[in-house]
């Protein structure tokens, strides 16, 4: 097939659930074109070798052709800066669809529903000049996540933008949702009948050798001789860091049990001061690494950590970490509701605790270092087995391609 993909993230910003996948499209043979933004995620600042401004195209890899429209960087954030963030891919990619598509068939339009989902409006404006079916894979809820993070609490603005979402919605040809519990939510902005569940999946990166690891030395001494519990990923206000933190506070009974943040984001600075006012010896903040390098963590980890805060929104979506937990076959911990911590039960890959709850996830991290070696690995195992049947990165690629080639199928026959 031939597949444009509308996405305002990717290579080289780190969504390695976008990046992985599409590549993973291009190597089964399929003919790949990425429409998206000048790269600028997380730091909020144009790459280097990129401007703002001007279109712009190259490869990614020697298979996939990138078309890069301007952008206004995110900056600093804040809602001003984000909202012209948005609103510049969105009015550019428009823009400059001519250029992009010029003189271009393709089979079918997949547009990935990160937030923002203005993101997938330049995708219906190509849906219609190309005569193609759209297939949009959600990723995050919209308006949902606007109220929930106090982005946007209007009433009535929330309402517009629900109306927005319910256009967008319906003029796609098939809805793929990353976790089952999206279907209530989106069934009440979209016909339930366009809806699929397509969770994301997970491409195990080829390990850095030890010898040339960017981790210091200490660190990885460090690992080798405690019982580490791993948190890997973004450390900012959704993931609940300070239910971690009163964690590590209340384990310090246990010496040789440490917690081990592997990461950056907007709440990293307050952990550290947290560190620092309570004498957290405990507490041990790497850093922030190449996806290289999470192998080397991994496998030195007794177990694998994910938290989200005690919010609705968060009770619907799967975090993408789970993934990456479950192929390194270790032991998780899930600080989480709803359907994360419902996923990580149906693997039987670890122990669960309630979001935001301190006693419970000391109660978890205690009993897992209590258990026996053999039990660990059971729940390991579980763990790497459930990974190879749901979320590994060549198979859910067959499967995104068959779900393409329906909607693509269904929408020929229909014109």
């Amino acid at each position: 097939m031939k597949i444009l993909v509308v996405t305002q993230y990717f290579w080289p910003e780190s969504f390695v659930v976008v990046n992985d996948l599409i590549h993973e499209l291009a190597e089964q043979g399929h003919e790949v074109h990425v429409l998206t933004g000048k790269p600028n995620y997380p730091d909020g600042k144009i790459f280097p070798g990129y401007s703002s401004g001007g279109y712009q195209r190259e490869m990614y890899g020697d298979k996939i052709t990138v078309s890069r429209v301007p952008l206004r960087a995110r900056g600093s954030g804040g809602g001003k800066n984000m909202v012209l963030n948005y609103l510049s891919f969105l009015f550019n990619a428009i823009w400059h669809s001519g250029k992009v598509v010029k003189g271009e068939k393709y089979d079918v339009i997949f547009a990935v529903a990160l937030s923002p989902i203005t993101a997938v409006i330049p995708a219906v404006f190509l849906k219609r000049r190309l005569k193609a079916p759209l297939v949009v894979w959600v990723q995050d809820l919209w308006p949902e996540s606007l109220s929930a993070t106090g982005f946007i609490k209007n009433k009535h603005v929330l309402g517009a933008v629900g109306a927005m979402v319910r256009w967008i919605y319906s003029s796609c040809d098939r809805i793929l949702v990353q976790s089952r519990g999206f279907f209530a939510p989106i069934s009440r902005f979209a016909d339930p009948a366009k809806l699929e569940y397509y969770p994301n999946s997970y491409r195990e990166p080829e390990a850095a050798p030890e010898d040339e690891s960017r981790i210091p030395p200490e660190i990885l001494r460090m690992m080798d001789s405690n019982f580490c519990v791993l948190f890997a990923g973004n450390i900012g206000t959704a993931q609940a860091v300070e239910t971690i933190v009163e964690a590590a506070r209340k384990l310090v009974h246990l010496p040789d049990c440490k917690l081990v943040m592997v990461g950056s984001g907007s709440m990293l600075g307050w952990v550290e001061n947290q560190k620092k006012l309570h004498n957290l010896d405990n507490l041990v903040l790497a850093g922030r690494y190449p996806a290289s390098e999470m192998p080397n963590f991994f496998r030195r980890a007794q177990a694998l950590l994910v938290s989200l805060k005690r919010e609705e929104i968060f009770g619907y979506t799967v975090p993408s970490k789970i993934q990456a937990y479950f192929a390194a076959g270790r032991p998780i911990i899930a600080a989480l509701d709803g359907e994360g911590a419902q996923v990580v039960r149906e693997a039987g890959a670890g122990l669960v605790c309630d979001a935001e709850d301190v006693p419970g996830l000391c109660g978890c991290i205690e009993q897992l270092y209590r258990m026996d070696a053999g039990a660990r690995q059971e729940l390991a195992v579980a763990g790497r087995r459930y990974y190879l049947e749901h979320f590994e990165m060549r198979k859910q690629a067959t499967e995104l391609s068959r779900l393409l080639a329906a909607a693509t199928e269904i929408y020929n026959a229909r014109h």
